[in-house]
């Protein structure tokens, strides 16, 4: 079945667990089996439900990390919170084999496609590159080379999720810019900056562009948004640029 023959899923269904590895002490990369295949586009998200023995059900949203040009296999990113009811389960319990609810593909102002354009700004911080992997994902599946740039927080390059699949894809695509800005240790190498994400380092990742970014995106926590989406127009994305998505309080 072809992406474009796949239906769309509205309501609730059930997704197969068919594979699970840590990406970081603290993300896990969790891929889902769906038959038949679940149609989306790149920064879209679905629900995950889980229910109890005695019937309780939790239900949290998470990114959609693969790219839509593998409907049928549906990638996240979950980051453990200690706190959380639904992320130590993926952790701590679920294995391969395991049945679990979703629902989507969900939202349509956080999403970008090869036929949107560029430039290409995207921030991100731990999980929250997710959504910014799918966009990366679906330009190189498509061979697009438009002008793109990815700048991934994290305190240390063991906590950036997808660095050395990112190292990859940029060694093989002069065409798109990975900065990681690391805020607990010194760079590694020169993809690596020390610090947090700043109008220097937005200036720096984008340097040699024909113009400002057309579309940017910024998904991480509320404080990291905030100051990202700042950094981003002070480094000279311009105003309406800007689409954010944010998780935890």
């Amino acid at each position: 079945m072809s992406l474009a023959d796949a239906p769309r899923i509205s309501g609730w269904r059930s997704a197969t667990i068919v594979e699970a590895a840590p990406l970081t002490p603290r993300v896990k990369r969790v891929v889902l089996g769906l038959d038949p295949p679940l149609r989306f586009r790149a920064g879209q998200h679905v629900d995950l439900r889980l229910t109890a023995p005695d019937g309780y059900q939790a239900r949290r949203s998470y990114s959609i990390a693969s790219g839509p040009e593998t409907p049928d296999r549906l990638e996240l990113a979950i980051e453990k919170l200690d706190d959380g009811e639904v992320s130590p389960f993926f952790h701590e319990v679920a294995e391969v084999g395991d049945a679990i609810d979703l629902r989507g593909p969900i939202g349509g102002h956080f999403v970008w496609s090869v036929e949107d354009g560029g430039p290409l700004l995207l921030i991100g911080a731990g999980s929250g590159v997710a959504p910014l992997m799918s966009m990366v994902r679906h330009r190189a599946a498509r061979g697009d080379r438009t002008p793109a740039a990815l700048l991934l927080g994290a305190r240390t390059a063991a906590e950036a999720p997808y660095r050395e699949e990112l190292l990859a894809l940029a060694a093989a695509d002069p065409s798109l810019g990975i900065l990681f800005l690391l805020s607990r240790e010194s760079a590694h190498g020169p993809f690596d900056r020390a610090g947090r994400v700043d109008a220097a380092s937005v200036r720096a990742a984008t340097a040699g562009w024909p113009g400002p970014a057309r579309h940017v995106f910024v998904c991480g926590s509320n404080a990291f948004v905030n100051a990202a989406a700042e950094a981003a127009l002070s480094g000279g994305a311009p105003p309406g640029s800007v689409r954010t998505e944010r998780y935890g309080g």
